[in-house]
């Protein structure tokens, strides 16, 4: 039996997590848990303090309690913060595409989720020593054992508090 992920944020998870099709849509229905809530993009997102990033923090406690589409939408405002281009915002991009492809593998669509897997790593291909708290290598080979089906639960990120 796989232990519970650590949490890195006390902020509380939503009541439900969004799955396409299943729930209602989290911002745009009436209903959804976070319907005119949408909150303010942070003004910068500076690499070297990621420690201090509550919305990076939350957004990694989102991805590893499978709150995909929320981890996306957290770590989104963060990649437009960094930079789309940017090496952090390119990093970024690549873990928005990994939490969209675990959303996409639970709803049974497996090859959309292989390619959406591998396009988040290849964002993060020049990448190979311990980036944002992640140890990118063991991040790339836990992707990738998953979606080639030789993993059976899905990634969870450990942060490093050393680096």
């Amino acid at each position: 039996m796989k232990a519970t992920p650590p949490r890195y944020t006390d902020r509380a998870f939503p009541p439900y997590r969004f799955i396409p099709g299943k729930s209602p849509h989290p911002t745009r229905d009436p209903e959804g848990h976070s319907y005119n809530q949408r909150p303010e993009p942070p003004a910068e997102f500076d690499a070297a303090r990621w420690r201090n990033c509550r919305e990076y923090l939350y957004g990694i406690d989102l991805f590893n309690h499978g709150y995909w589409w929320e981890a996306h939408e957290a770590l989104e405002s963060l990649w437009i913060a960094a930079g789309r281009e940017t090496e952090t915002g390119q990093f970024l991009q690549g873990l928005i595409l990994i939490a969209v492809a675990h959303l996409k593998m639970f709803q049974g669509f497996a090859d959309v989720a292989r390619r959406m897997a591998d396009d988040g790593l290849d964002k993060m291909k020049h990448i190979h020593d311990i980036y944002l708290g992640i140890d990118v290598a063991a991040l790339r080979g836990a992707v990738t054992a998953y979606f080639s089906g030789h993993r059976q639960t899905a990634v969870t990120i450990d942060l490093s508090t050393n680096h």
